[in-house]
C-alpha cells in the first residue's frame, strides 16, 4: 500500500517539534504559514486524529503526532548520512571549501554552521579567506573562494545563487536619545544625525541604498571595523546606527541601547550564497548552504525565508 507520508511531512513535524510554533517552523522548512497547515491537515485527514493541541505554547503532540515524530527523528538522520555517503561515493565528498564573505556580522552565525559542518565532511578542507572581502564573487572567479556570502544575487556568468535568509536591521541609538521616543524611523530621521557604520562602500550599506540615498539623505559619517565598537559609540551618543537585530539583541537586553524599526515596511537584508555553477556536482557545497539555513532559523531571531 503506498503511504501518504513524505520526506517533507517528516521534515515539518520535526520542524514543529524543535520550535514549538507553527509560525516558526514554516520558516525553518522555508514555507508559508498556510502551506505548512495544509501539509498536516493532510495528514490528520489521513489519519482522522489530529497530531497536536492547537491552542497550546509550546504545541504539544498527541499519541499520533509522537509516534510520527519518533518516525522522523528515526529516519531522517539516515536519509541526511545516506545522501553524504553517496556523494562521496560519487567523487564530490572530497574536496576544498574556501569562504568569502562580504558580511561584517556573519560570523555570529557561521562559525557554528562550520562547526556542524566539519565532522560531516572530514575530507574537505574548510577554510575562511581572511579579512573582509568587499568582491567576494570575484574571488570566485578567480578560483582563491569557492564559496561568498554576499548580500545581493547579482547574475553573473559562471556563477549561481542559493537563498540563504532575509533579517530585519533596526536603527540603535542610546537610551536618552531623542529618537528613542520614536518608534519607527524615516530618513530624515537621519538628516541631522552622524551615522556609524563599518568601512564598506555606500552600495553595500542597504540603510543607504535602500533608505538614505533614494531619499537624498546623506548623513555625516563614522567608521569602525568592530560591532562592539559601533554599540559602544552609540550608548556613547556618539552617534545612531544599522545593524541587524540578532547582533544587537544581546546589547538591548542589558540596556546598553534601545533598537527601532526603520521605514514601513522594516527595512531587511538578504543574503545569498554564490558558487560557480562548474561546481554544481560538489554535493558538500549545498549542504553547507543547508547547514546555514538551519542554524540560522534554530539560531537568530527574527529571520524570514528568502525566495
Amino acid at each position: 500500500m503506498e503511504s501518504i507520508i513524505e520526506l517533507r511531512h517528516l521534515k515539518t513535524l520535526l520542524a514543529l517539534a524543535e520550535t514549538g510554533s507553527v509560525s516558526l517552523a514554516a520558516k525553518r522548512v522555508f514555507l508559508t504559514q498556510s502551506a505548512l497547515s495544509h501539509q498536516i491537515r493532510a495528514l490528520e485527514n489521513h489519519f482522522g486524529t489530529p497530531l497536536f493541541e492547537r491552542k497550546t505554547t509550546p504545541l504539544r503532540f498527541t499519541p499520533a503526532g509522537e509516534r510520527l515524530l519518533q518516525l522522523a527523528r528515526e529516519v531522517m538522520p539516515h536519509l541526511a548520512a545516506a545522501e553524504r555517503d553517496m556523494a562521496q561515493i560519487a567523487g564530490g565528498g572530497a574536496g576544498e571549501l574556501r569562504l568569502a564573505v562580504e558580511c561584517h556580522t556573519c560570523f555570529d552565525w557561521l562559525m557554528p554552521a562550520m562547526g556542524d559542518f566539519r565532522p560531516l565532511w572530514p575530507k574537505v578542507e574548510l577554510d575562511i579567506v581572511s579579512g573582509f572581502q568587499a568582491d567576494p564573487v570575484g574571488l570566485l572567479l578567480q578560483h582563491r573562494a569557492d564559496l561568498a556570502i554576499v548580500s545581493e544575487a547579482v547574475p553573473q556568468a559562471g556563477i549561481r545563487y542559493q537563498p540563504l535568509f532575509a533579517y530585519e536591521m533596526v536603527g540603535i541609538c542610546a537610551q536618552d536619545h531623542p529618537l528613542a521616543a520614536k518608534p519607527v524611523w524615516q530618513a530624515q530621521d537621519f538628516a541631522a544625525e552622524t551615522l556609524i557604520t563599518y568601512p564598506v562602500p555606500d552600495d553595500m550599506l542597504d540603510l543607504l541604498r535602500k533608505i538614505l540615498l533614494p531619499a537624498g539623505i546623506n548623513p555625516p559619517r563614522r567608521h569602525s571595523e568592530l560591532t562592539i565598537a559601533i554599540i559602544q559609540l552609540v550608548a556613547s551618543r556618539r552617534g545612531i546606527a544599522a545593524l541587524p537585530y540578532w547582533t544587537v539583541m544581546p546589547y538591548l537586553e542589558k540596556g546598553y541601547i534601545v533598537a527601532r524599526t526603520i521605514g514601513s515596511p522594516p527595512l531587511t537584508s538578504e543574503l545569498y550564497a554564490g558558487m560557480r555553477s562548474d561546481d554544481a556536482h560538489k554535493r558538500y557545497l549545498d549542504n553547507f548552504c543547508q547547514i546555514i539555513r538551519e542554524r540560522g532559523f534554530a539560531d537568530l531571531p527574527g529571520l524570514s525565508v528568502l525566495e
